[in-house]
């Protein structure tokens, strides 16, 4: 747990349902959000009617969609912004409140997933191993539910939108073929996604490491201090 801007949260929450929680690390919410936004935005074809909008054509994009599961969509979408602002402040709060008590944090834990340790990482490391693909900097940072995750999710994405296929296409020169291919339904997840998963793992290596150097200091104060060492106000 780390102090959060809830402003922050509320935007990756609105660029895409479900990310904000995941920067929250409460992960049940943030896969229900994030399944729910792939069902439900397939249902009503709003990537769709995104598209043809940013096209300029309004007729079609009003062809596309389905009202009936649009009007359903609507409600989760602003309920997921609300509540990433919201349980972000609450979360801000935990943090002083921990802080100000000078509270101990768990530096090892081990379980059926994995063995996790509190550690300094190289933030550069995991932005480039989640630019070669989302997930794999998340897993270099022991986050192994969200990398998990996120790495089927996003190779499910590239198989529907048929991304790789459009990709070697593209490399190929044939643009003409890669337009064909792709199915830009599922092709407008993967911007949102991929943005956002180089963005969360720099910072959150940055945060783990600020975590590490926090129970260093406390460590080496509760340890090694001079009892009538005077602290200052």
């Amino acid at each position: 747990m780390h102090l959060k801007n809830p402003w922050v949260v509320a935007f990756f929450s609105f660029s895409y349902p479900g990310f904000g929680h995941l920067m929250q690390h409460r992960y049940v919410v943030a896969i229900i959000l994030i399944l729910w936004e792939t069902f439900i935005n397939r249902m009503a074809n709003v990537n769709l009617g995104i598209l043809y909008t940013l096209l300029g054509e309004f007729d079609k994009a009003k062809e596309v969609l389905n009202e009936r599961w649009l009007i359903l969509y609507v409600a989760i979408y602003m309920f997921g912004i609300w509540d990433g602002y919201r349980s972000t402040i609450d979360q801000n709060k935990q943090y002083v409140l921990a802080d100000r008590e000078d509270a101990t944090m768990p530096t090892i834990t081990m379980g059926s997933w994995d063995m996790n340790y509190l550690d300094k990482k190289k933030p550069w490391v995991a932005l480039v191993w989640s630019a070669l693909f989302p997930g794999l900097g998340h897993l270099y940072l022991h986050n192994v539910i969200f990398g998990f995750f996120i790495f089927i999710y996003t190779v499910g994405i590239c198989y529907l939108g048929n991304i790789l296929l459009g990709i070697e296409y593209s490399m190929w020169g044939d643009f003409v073929k890669a337009k064909e291919v792709l199915n830009m339904q599922w092709v407008l997840y993967f911007p949102s996604i991929y943005l956002f998963i180089i963005f969360d793992s720099y910072v959150t290596a940055v945060e783990h490491n600020k975590l590490f150097e926090k129970e260093m200091s406390h460590y080496l104060r509760k340890k090694y201090q001079n009892p009538r060492f005077k602290t200052p106000i």
